[in-house]
């Protein structure tokens, strides 16, 4: 069941582009929370407007940023655009929205995608965690500086696109070119039907060097073996294999977790790469030659061969464990314009998490296919 509340709007805390956040007053009890709104389902309420909000994370303190969600605008129809597109995206739902895709075939964009039959070995990272987005990025624009980003968000998290702050910020500082939303997701520039139609839209219409295939912030685990959202992450290695791209496993890796199946290389890429997928991917690691080569990356690396490569094999997949150097990556990282964060771990704290998924970028930038 959902949990409504009813409340008004009291004033504004910080937005980003896609999003309002709110200040409301719930009408039972007086309290005030915060409230996010996405302009493109509700448009924006105003000072005063009553709304309807859906408190079922926010009551149960999960991980929606302490936000009630924005419903419906009580008092208030918002005047909607007309839509042109045909594909409707969270499907079914009482959300449900109507979308231009670019495989739509009113789309500007759909005789390019009918036309294209693979995206010619443009490399695709892939990863589990949101918070690898950043750093994959720092990575690529430390071994390739202008190169052109595309992201493509799935729908194994967060639906809107939007919800992200992270790839707001990058978009507004040019650091990432194009964001896709895929499948039930919904709020990118531009929108895909598919992980697949989405990658040909990268290569295509984006002129991507690079394609980074990641759920939206929310990733659900439950502890066990194979419930856990990230491991959709083999289906985009799949997807970029079937398309004649070049997979790039953005590995899971922490010196800080305090979980013991995320310590080192996480259970949930060894999962998803030495189990789920059924393709071969890079696996970048660091570089015995790197002067940080300690005995944590002698670990990782023997967990890697022993948690992936050896179970791929025995399966007949020949996954690539490639070593990266990682000079002047954590240079890379400290300058982004954003803070990094992973799991409520920041840089510092957690250092080993970001560099792997940058050096997963570096390999990426490496195999840029030449003009």
């Amino acid at each position: 069941m959902l949990h409504w509340e009813r409340a008004t709007v009291t004033g504004a805390r910080s937005s980003w582009r896609g999003v309002a956040r709110l200040e409301v007053e719930t009408e039972d009890d007086g309290e005030v929370v915060s409230a996010l709104a996405y302009p493109e389902l509700t448009g924006t309420p105003e000072h005063g407007e009553r709304v309807l909000l859906n408190t079922n994370a926010l009551r149960r303190g999960l991980g929606t940023g302490g936000d009630a969600l924005v419903v419906a605008r009580l008092d208030v129809l918002p005047d909607p655009e007309i839509a042109t597109g045909h594909m409707v995206k969270a499907r079914y739902t009482p959300m449900q929205t109507m979308v231009d895709a670019i495989d739509d075939p009113d789309g500007e964009h759909y005789d390019t995608i009918r036309e294209a039959r693979g995206v010619d070995g443009m490399p695709v990272v892939v990863a589990d965690l949101h918070s690898s987005l950043p750093a994959i990025i720092a990575g690529i624009r430390a071994q390739r500086h202008g190169a052109r980003i595309a992201y493509v968000h799935t729908d194994g998290a967060a639906l809107p696109a939007a919800y992200s702050r992270t790839t707001a910020r990058l978009r507004e500082t040019g650091l990432l070119t194009s964001v896709i939303s895929a499948g039930q997701s919904f709020g990118g520039d531009l929108e895909a039907v598919t992980v697949h139609s989405a990658l040909l839209g990268a290569k295509h219409v984006v002129r991507a060097d690079v394609a980074v295939v990641i759920q939206g912030p929310g990733n659900l685990g439950t502890g066990t073996g194979w419930g856990f959202s990230g491991i959709e992450a083999a289906e985009s290695v799949h997807a970029a294999t079937a398309l004649g791209g070049t997979p790039v496993a953005a590995l899971r890796v922490s010196n800080a977790d305090h979980r013991d199946r995320h310590r080192g290389l996480s259970h949930h890429s060894a999962t998803t790469y030495g189990q789920a997928t059924l393709a071969p991917a890079h696996l970048p690691v660091l570089s015995r030659n790197d002067s940080r080569y300690s005995p944590f990356h002698a670990s990782v690396q023997e967990q890697v061969k022993t948690a992936i490569v050896a179970p791929g094999r025995e399966r007949g997949i020949e996954h690539v464990l490639t070593e990266v150097d990682a000079k002047g990556l954590r240079d890379a990282l400290e300058e982004m314009p954003l803070r990094l964060s992973t799991m409520g771990r920041s840089l510092g704290e957690d250092p080993e998490a970001f560099r792997y998924a940058a050096l997963a970028g570096r390999c990426a930038a490496t195999l840029v296919p030449r003009r």
